[in-house]
């Protein structure tokens, strides 16, 4: 069975972007069973997450901590299973991530897992190394690159390798895909 995941990351004070990506989601029939936040905006998933729930919706949320969210209890990393993938989830800025994948991948291969998801940089990226599959959705808050206000959606099925796309938001909050060469 699909199961799908939405994966946001640094939305640094802008909750309303995680509102509108998980309305857009429901909308399009893009249910999440699960949502990972990647840090740099805990307060903006909590209020995200506490409104989806009073809209109805409940699915898990994995959250992880960044290095700009203070007075959080919540780890620095969280690791869990969705649609037969195991994924290694952290915002990335205690892995040397300008200096090379290196020791995010040892560290998502040290779990277990075979899917690393990770923020910080603030720019969508992908890329499979060693079977791992290494993702960062971009941020939904402050975008670095040319593809602008970004997410992800990662669809896994038992057996099958995860899927991921993108997704970006326009100003007046229009959600389309993100396409290769702009990432």
């Amino acid at each position: 069975m699909r199961e799908r995941l939405l994966v946001f990351s640094d939305s640094h004070g802008y909750a309303p972007a995680l509102k509108l990506a998980l309305a857009w989601a429901r909308e399009s029939g893009r249910s999440p069973d699960a949502v990972a936040f990647l840090g740099d905006g805990l307060d903006d998933a909590e209020s995200a997450e506490m409104a989806d729930r009073r809209a109805g919706f409940s699915c898990p949320w994995h959250k992880a901590r960044g290095n700009n969210d203070f007075g959080f209890a919540t780890r620095d990393s969280a690791l869990f299973e969705l649609g037969g993938s195991r994924f290694f989830a952290c915002h990335g800025h205690r892995h040397s991530l300008y200096s090379g994948l290196e020791t995010l991948a040892a560290a998502a291969r040290a779990s277990g897992a075979n899917v690393a998801l990770f923020g910080h940089t603030h720019a969508p990226f992908a890329k499979t190394v060693d079977g791992i599959l290494l993702l960062n959705p971009g941020s939904i808050g402050s975008p670095r690159s040319s593809a602008g206000a970004t997410f992800a959606l990662i669809e896994c099925e038992p057996g099958e390798p995860p899927s991921p796309s993108f997704w970006g938001m326009g100003r007046r909050g229009a959600i389309s895909p993100v396409p290769a060469g702009k990432m």
